[in-house]
């Protein structure tokens, strides 16, 4: 009895040890998820390069409205550019005849020679500053500028597609890590009842063999039993505060959490057609390579461009250009129309149309091949959890069958007709059985998890937690 007693009290110490026991805070499946959609970084990544998308897009549509650049220039010159009269009637029609008649009349050479220096002309000074607005519009670039339009279009929707893989990668997380911590919780449950029960045993068998009724050697299999209970439970005690450790990470909770959502099972799994259906229509990584499909013809349209001309409004006005004679010559503004029609190009025009293509090609044979793996994914995992609602409803019958076993042991013992390893090993046989209930019920979940995200229907879970507890009865304790 006062083994008994020591041993209970051992135990609701080691529970009040457990981590976070006392502070936890409970939170159900939904809650977790709500949190992993708020507060991961890597869906908060993914959701910044939509932004980022979303921004090049915009500045893709700008490359349709002019642009237009306020310029300033500074200009120093070797000296200043003068005109002189001479060199005005040299460049004039009659001007040779004009030198010749002066240089055949001596009177005339040193009157051209005063005329030089009194009417030479100053057309810029040395140093020139000038600004002006300059506007350039195009009106055809070849489908370029549209074409630029459709890839940034196309990148965007590559970016939502992104993030949603990255939220069902995390949803597949989330169902492993949270439900990963509901099993070490139903496993340590499990130890501790192993332990409770092999105790039960240890101090029964002190008895008998205090009486005479059993030898040393059967009390010492109680003791060594019961100490790798122990052993087994503290094990389990660790692994759920691994669990745990991994939950509060993952929804980055600043107090420690515990899960209040319980593992479940179906009679039946879910039919698999619609699975199959959904995956293959709305699977985001299939839309990803569309939209890498439609960068590809867009970068086609993008290198045939540079075929054609083109042709642009330009314009340009004149904010300050000095006070020379030149300036006030020069008009104040000017606007035209420019074509620039490539005839040489040393880009590999041609190349890069064939590259285009290529890629274009190459996205087609990937999104092939991506749903075949996509149907072979979705079939594997509905027969995965296929297979773990058999093992879980196979199990009942085996539960049942260890519990009398363990029974029939005890009552055996303690009429001197069965051994202590007989008691010892229907009892670890019973925690086995359950143990594997446990985890192919974990099983099940998981399969689920991972049907539901690749097929987008996240939001369903609850559906499917709800229905659970109408179809099956709950985990044999």
């Amino acid at each position: 009895m006062l083994a008994r007693k020591s041993f209970l009290i051992r135990l609701i110490f080691a529970l009040t040890l457990l981590p976070g026991m006392a502070t936890a805070e409970p939170m159900t499946f939904e809650q977790a998820w709500h949190s992993v959609l708020t507060r991961n970084d890597a869906i908060a990544a993914e959701r910044a390069n939509v932004q980022r998308a979303e921004h090049m897009r915009n500045a893709a549509s700008a490359h349709h409205l002019p642009s237009v650049s306020l310029s300033g220039n500074y200009t120093r010159l070797d000296q200043n550019v003068e005109l002189k009269p001479s060199q005005l009637a040299h460049h004039m029609n009659g001007g040779d005849a004009l030198g010749q008649i002066a240089g055949s009349v001596p009177q005339l050479g040193p009157l051209m020679g005063n005329l030089d220096n009194l009417l030479t002309t100053t057309l810029a000074d040395r140093d020139i500053y000038t600004s002006s607005i300059r506007a350039i519009w195009p009106i055809f670039t070849g489908g370029r500028i549209l074409a630029a339009e459709d890839i940034a279009n196309a990148q965007r929707e590559e970016a939502k597609f992104l993030m949603q893989m990255a939220q069902q990668a995390k949803f597949e997380d989330l169902a492993k890590v949270y439900f990963a911590t509901v099993l070490a919780e139903q496993v340590l449950q499990t130890r501790i009842e192993m332990e409770q029960g092999l105790a039960k045993h240890l101090d029964h068998a002190k008895k008998m063999e205090e009486q005479g009724q059993i030898a040393r050697v059967e009390r010492l299999q109680a003791e060594v039993s019961f100490d790798k209970a122990r052993t087994e439970r503290r094990k389990a005690e660790r692994d759920l505060e691994i669990a745990q450790a991994a939950l509060q990470t993952l929804v980055k909770s600043d107090a420690p959490v515990t899960p209040s959502s319980a593992l479940f099972t179906q009679k039946h799994p879910p039919a698999m057609a619609p699975f199959m259906e959904k995956t293959l229509a709305d699977y985001p990584g299939l839309k990803v390579l569309d939209a890498k499909g439609e960068q590809a013809d867009g970068l086609v349209n993008l290198e045939k461009g540079k075929y054609y001309p083109q042709v642009y409004l330009y314009g340009n006005y004149n904010l300050y250009e000095g006070d020379s004679l030149t300036a006030e010559l020069a008009p104040d503004w000017a606007v035209g129309v420019g074509v620039s029609i490539p005839l040489i190009d040393n880009g590999g025009r041609s190349d890069k149309v064939k590259a285009a293509h290529s890629t274009a090609l190459q996205v087609q044979y990937l999104r092939a091949q991506a749903e075949q793996d996509l149907s072979l994914l979705v079939e594997k995992t509905w027969r995965e959890a296929g297979q773990a609602l058999e093992e879980y409803q196979g199990l009942a019958s085996s539960i049942s069958l260890a519990q009398e076993n363990l029974r029939l042991r005890e009552k055996a013992f303690a009429q001197g007709l069965s051994t202590s390893l007989d008691v010892v090993d229907a009892e670890l046989y019973l925690a086995s059985i359950k143990t594997q209930q446990l985890a192919a019920s974990y099983q099940y979940v998981l399969s689920l998890s991972r049907l539901l995200a690749i097929s987008g229907e996240m939001h369903r879970f609850p559906e499917f937690q709800s229905a659970s507890l109408q179809s099956i009865q709950p985990l044999q304790g």
